[in-house]
């Protein structure tokens, strides 16, 4: 190609490098579109009945248009804090539903105390601010609760009119302590673990920390609330609940909502959702936080439609639940508190005592003449520590976890639980073997020795109604 003479091929490139400068100029200028869908949002703060200043966050959609519907969101059991359902509240917002979310109250609320008619309180508080909010439709304006939320969310309804409608997910219908032992019982089922332990964490241990007042509200009952609610309801729980025990607490919600004269509820059951109607991989029994492609889509439309007139009543089939909840049963003379104590005190000086008085003559270079069943016993005080620290260790943390974590199962046992039935069978043998040492060298033992071996030899004895108690001599 040749290039006309006069023209420098430099000059020929900075007048195209001009011309298409000014050409730009001229074109409209393009602006990219926002990556981030996310909604409006602004943080607020507002105090409760008691005095409690509690902090939170409102969801607004950005799209110009009059007063919106609107709604608290109440989370579960534990400290809430917004960070948990920022999602879900967003998701709403997202579909023209204002949302408020805030942390839950330290005052008054704890692993071993709640008051849900405080947390009722506070679920009403944040209702009055957000009803006064501009852009919020105030007769249009309700609450979400979810699993213990939904005790209080009933709750703020049953004592309010504001509440304009109720959303729950995931809500029981029954007392905590009999939905808990189920939950326990599922859990462990789906980890393959059978034979004593669900008895015991569904039993002995229930009965225990219900006892001992280590189970906030575990005899709430829930249902008398659900009659006094005559706000328009929506009770969903995912098809794989594993927690909520959906086909009994179903149930019991629709009835007292019918006893009570309410018509206007809709029960609904979410597809392939778990007890938080998040997604799942694991049927239900895994805790990730993944919301649903179409999550808040019903309800958002449900909410909506609430402006047109009051919802029929409408109740889907419930899913098939195979295993039943248990009430439990009460209690008799051995679950007393002041039996385990005694039985924990025998325990704790003979299997503890054994050592220590073996280590304080070590140390005070007593020369009392050697205890014939020396090894019998060293077996019985060390395999007899073992279970007793181990067991009550090891159930409170199956608790903690609410029987989620259970790691390898072998034998239709977790491999902890195994262990200390071994080892309590090992105690049972160590015990006869001390008892009969004991008795084939009796007389050749000091007045002390002879009382440590007795409270050895006790604390053995106690151990076996102690250790079929805790399901550890059960197959």
């Amino acid at each position: 190609m040749r290039i006309a003479r006069g023209l420098c091929p430099r000059r020929l490139l900075l007048l195209l490098s001009a011309a298409c400068i000014a050409l730009m100029s001229l074109a409209p200028t393009a602006v990219a579109a926002p990556t981030d869908n996310r909604p409006a949002s602004a943080d607020v703060s507002f105090t409760s009945a008691d005095g409690t200043r509690l902090n939170g966050t409102v969801f607004s959609p950005t799209a110009v248009g009059g007063d919106r519907p609107a709604l608290v969101m109440v989370p579960g059991a534990g400290p809430g804090g917004r960070s948990e359902l920022q999602a879900a509240a967003e998701s709403y917002a997202r579909l023209g539903i204002v949302a408020l979310i805030y942390d839950k109250r330290t005052t008054g609320y704890s692993a071993l105390h709640r008051d849900y008619s405080l947390l009722a309180d506070d679920a009403l508080a944040a209702l009055r601010l957000l009803r006064d909010r501009p852009g919020v439709d105030r007769a249009g304006t309700g609450m979400w609760g979810l699993s213990e939320g939904a005790w209080a969310v009933s709750l703020a309804a049953s004592r309010s009119a504001d509440v304009s409608f109720v959303i729950t997910a995931g809500a029981v219908g029954m007392e905590p302590s009999r939905q808990q032992a189920w939950a326990y019982g599922e859990y462990l089922a789906h980890a393959g673990v059978s034979g004593s332990l669900p008895h015991t964490m569904q039993g002995s241990l229930t009965r225990q920390l219900v006892g001992a007042g280590l189970f906030p509200e575990a005899d709430y009952d829930p249902e008398p609330t659900w009659q006094h609610v005559r706000q328009p309801v929506l009770a969903e729980w995912g098809t794989l609940d594993r927690e909520a025990a959906p086909q009994e607490s179903s149930r019991i919600i629709a009835r007292a909502l019918y006893r009570g004269g309410n018509r206007h509820y809709t029960i609904r059951f979410v597809p392939n959702v778990r007890h938080n109607l998040n997604a799942t991989r694991d049927h239900g029994f895994d805790r990730i936080s993944r919301l649903p492609s179409d999550y808040a889509d019903f309800e958002a439309a449900w909410i909506k439609r609430l402006s047109l007139g009051l919802p029929p009543r409408s109740i889907d089939p419930a899913p098939h639940q195979q295993r039943q909840t248990r009430a439990l049963p009460p209690p008799v003379w051995y679950d007393a508190g002041q039996v385990q104590l005694a039985a924990l005190c025998v325990l704790a000086f003979g299997f503890v005592g054994y050592p220590l008085c073996a280590l304080a003559r070590r140390v005070g270079k007593g020369r009392g003449r050697r205890v014939p069943p020396l090894r019998a016993a060293r077996w019985l005080s060390g395999t007899g520590l073992a279970v007793f620290v181990g067991m009550p260790v090891y159930l409170l943390f199956l608790a903690l976890t609410a029987a989620s974590v259970t790691g390898p199962v072998l034998f239709g046992r977790t491999l902890p639980w195994l262990a200390l039935q071994l080892m309590a069978v090992t105690v049972v043998g160590a015990t006869v073997w001390t008892g009969v040492s004991w008795w084939h060298g009796r007389g050749r033992s000091g007045r002390a020795d002879n009382v440590r071996l007795g409270l050895l030899f006790a604390a053995g004895l106690v151990f076996v109604p102690w250790g079929m108690y805790w399901g550890l001599l059960v197959l």
